[in-house]
């Protein structure tokens, strides 16, 4: 049954297209009017006829790509009471999740065994072709072992442009439907049951590409880090500090904005018009475009005189101020990409992203060497790499779309990006809002680091860079967590989400203790990997016990964060963060750092504090939550859909 939008057509709106408009499923009424009169402006008279998008009748839960893979925040987006299609990508992971389970509880049966099973067996395999095809080996990391293969069609919500998981194979249509129907059947009949190392391998195995993409993206910004560090302590200071005020003033509200485009995006994907979604890009590139200009302005003639007045270090100031000047020109970079991504996302291109940083990112590095240190640009060098790499990305993933994939959602420039920006602004302020009061209650501290020196400021600068580093294996795996349980959590298999929950917990239990070990044993050498000065190898080496702490917390945090968006209860994540951070760390650390005089010992114990704070509340919901319920309304919205 096809999905209907709710409410009755706006009167802009003319009858005659109001069929389009009802095929698709909305997560807002108000993306769903904006959307719908886009169709409206689109559609002509050859347009009556045809067929509105389908939903699929599959039982599994399908999340918006956004609150796995979107933002750089993606707690704080709300999980919507219509989800649109699922990805290829997660129809993929779900059928595979599904034909592995059904083998385990022996309603399919096993893989078929073959003699050649050792290590030199496979690779000759590999390196040798063969005219006939050998039978599968037991190896559930095989993707095209488990019933379909990535080019086998599936049901899925929404009209599906060819792409990474398009059908090329009509004859395995057969196979899939039968590991649906199957599937279908076994959990009625209550025979699907999982196991914890069933769990932690499916787990491994979707974070695992999101661990390599998120570090090469990350790693963009850490390369000038480490190179300045190199020049000297102010430098790295200086960094840090501009590096803030980029945050604050630019990324925050472009990433904030940005996440309408996960509703609007998705939704006119799946309104079948896919030109919609280009045009969606379109609008909001313009609108980030025009609202950086004040933002450019500030950088070039304003910000040396408010760094000055806010930093007691005039050498800091000014050389941040050097670096903001420099970074306008990786302004309209950062906003195509941004955009772009979000234009491949909607069409569950993923690889695309990864492709583009498995260049752009060795790339930078190479830049910044020689730019910093083979060209003498010294200081200046590591903005400028990061400026030409940001103008770079989008190019590389354009280039994606136009040879590979992607292109047939691009209708061209459109006088029409231009017009209906008040509904993007309206969907796009509260994502602005939570992520900028986010990152402000974070990069505040630097700023009240500052007020220490600049050897402590440096200090603070390379303190978060290495909690950033260590961040990038327990956020893949809090977003490999939210897939599976709310794949499992809409099949209604709650007892096998609760498998999955257990053993998510001890993972990113792992995961800080691992963290907490190598922060605490190396605290003495990690301050050597940004700065040669042994008072801030030494600043660094007593105050990293503590974030130490902090990262324990921090995994075990982003595990929960994981859970309640598979369970659909994430709503508590914001709210608790924010009450976290303005109610408990930053009062506690700065009575801490200026009180009792603890300096950044007593900044980072807050956060610690506020971060534990925020562990025990979202842990405890998740506990006292009624999983059934949870179940209940996921097996409901697929119904309605």
């Amino acid at each position: 049954m096809g999905p209907t939008t709710s409410g009755a057509p706006h009167p802009g709106i003319d009858e005659g297209h109001s069929a389009f408009a009802s095929s698709f499923r909305s997560t807002s009424s108000l993306a769903e009017w904006a959307v719908a009169q886009d169709i409206a402006d689109c559609s002509g008279p050859e347009d009556a006829d045809a067929p509105p998008v389908s939903d699929t009748e599959h039982v599994m839960y399908r999340r918006p790509s956004g609150v796995a893979y979107g933002t750089l925040r993606p707690i704080h987006n709300r999980l919507s009471e219509d989800e649109p299609a699922m990805t290829p990508l997660e129809r993929k992971q779900s059928r595979q999740a599904e034909a592995s389970l059904l083998r385990d509880n022996h309603v399919l049966p096993p893989k078929p065994h073959t003699t050649e099973q050792g290590i030199l067996s496979r690779l000759y395999r590999k390196v040798v072709p063969s005219s006939s095809k050998p039978a599968p080996i037991d190896d559930d990391d095989d993707d095209d072992d488990d019933g379909y293969t990535e080019t086998a069609p599936a049901r899925s919500a929404g009209h599906e442009a060819p792409g990474e998981a398009s059908p090329l194979l009509d004859s395995s249509s057969s196979d899939a439907s039968r590991v649906d129907e199957q599937w279908e059947d076994a959990v009625q009949a209550g025979l699907i049951r999982t196991t914890w190392q069933r769990e932690m391998k499916t787990l491994l195995s979707y974070c695992a590409p999101l661990i390599i993409t998120f570090s090469f993206q990350y790693s963009i910004n850490v390369a000038g880090i480490f190179a300045v560090g190199r020049l000297g302590t102010v430098e790295l200071g200086a960094i840090s500090l501009a590096n803030l005020s980029q945050s604050i003033t630019f990324l925050a509200p472009a990433q904030g904005l940005a996440t309408s485009l996960d509703t609007l995006c998705a939704q006119a994907y799946g309104s079948g018009h896919r030109q919609l979604v280009g045009l969606q890009c379109q609008r909001m590139a313009c609108f980030l475009l025009l609202c950086c200009i004040p933002v450019a302005l500030l950088w070039l003639f304003a910000a040396e005189a408010i760094l000055l007045r806010l930093v007691p270090e005039s050498e800091i100031a000014l050389l941040s101020a050097m670096y903001l000047k420099v970074m306008v020109f990786a302004i309209p970079g950062t906003i195509l990409f941004e955009c772009g991504k979000r234009f491949t996302q909607a069409q569950g291109l993923f690889k695309a992203t990864t492709y583009v940083l498995l260049f752009a990112a060795p790339f930078n590095i190479l830049l910044t060497y020689i730019f910093v240190f083979q060209l003498g640009y010294g200081f200046v060098g590591a903005p400028m790499a990061i400026a030409v790499t940001d103008n770079l990305l989008p190019l590389l993933l354009f280039t994606y779309i136009y040879f590979v994939d992607g292109r047939q959602c691009w209708g061209g420039f459109s006088k029409r990006a231009l017009t209906n920006w008040w509904v993007m602004i309206r969907l796009a302020l509260p994502g602005m809002i939570m992520v900028e009061a986010e990152w402000f209650a974070f990069e505040i501290l630097t700023l009240l680091a500052s007020r220490f020196g600049a050897n402590y400021l440096a200090a603070q600068s390379a303190i978060t860079t290495l909690g950033s580093i260590a961040f990038q294996l327990p956020f893949p795996m809090s977003i490999a967590v939210s897939t599976r349980v709310a794949n499992l959590m809409g099949a209604g298999l709650v007892d096998a989400a609760k498998v999955t929950a257990r053993v998510a917990f001890v993972i990113h239990f792992i995961l800080g203790i691992a963290n907490w070990v190598l922060f605490t044993g190396f605290r003495f050498q990690l301050g050597q990997l940004f700065s040669n000065d042994p008072a801030v190898i030494a600043i660094v080496a007593a105050v990293l016990p503590i974030p130490a702490i902090l990262q324990f917390f921090d995994s075990i945090c982003t595990g929960a964060h994981g859970l309640l968006r598979g369970i659909g209860r994430q709503a508590i994540g914001g709210p608790a963060n924010l009450i976290a951070h303005y109610c408990i760390s930053l009062p506690l650390g700065i009575a801490l750092a200026f009180g009792l005089d603890w300096k950044l010992q007593g900044l980072w114990a807050g956060i610690t504090v506020g971060l534990a704070a925020v562990g025990i509340v979202e842990y405890a919901y998740l506990v006292k939550s009624d999983w059934q319920l949870a179940a209940g309304e996921a097996a409901a919205r697929n119904a309605a859909g």
